[in-house]
């Protein structure tokens, strides 16, 4: 603990965020790694020639997580969740999950972005 006003206080680094420290980022690596191995499959680019763009702890606005599909109602409440992005080739790949389940393909045209306010990592 640190006392205002005492040396020891300069010496102390900030908190560690709650979105990045550790089981969150264990499982952002793991949400990160799941597209990846679904993007090699689905486009046939080797894995070690695919580039992460961003791979991020996000909010998402619904239980749509950023990806609703036409005609479907979804809860109207924030979710915790990740988004990756990735290129293939000239492909650009983008995976969204909650806290717990696996990335999925969001299809291009019809991704929304996090909300406002989100926990980028």
């Amino acid at each position: 603990m640190c006392l205002v006003g005492t040396a020891a206080c300069a010496t102390e680094p900030p908190p560690v965020p709650p979105a990045i420290a550790g089981p969150a980022m264990s499982r952002l690596e793991s949400v990160k790694e799941a597209a990846l191995v679904d993007a090699a499959k689905r486009t046939g680019v080797s894995r070690n020639l695919l580039e992460v763009l961003s791979a991020e702890a996000v909010t998402w606005s619904d239980g749509s997580l950023g990806c609703p599909m036409p005609g479907m109602m979804y809860t109207q409440a924030l979710v915790p969740g990740f988004r990756v992005r990735i290129r293939a080739g000239g492909k650009e790949l983008d995976y969204h999950a909650g806290r717990t389940g696996a990335p999925v393909l969001c299809p291009a045209g019809r991704a929304i972005p996090p909300a406002a306010g989100d926990d980028r990592i």
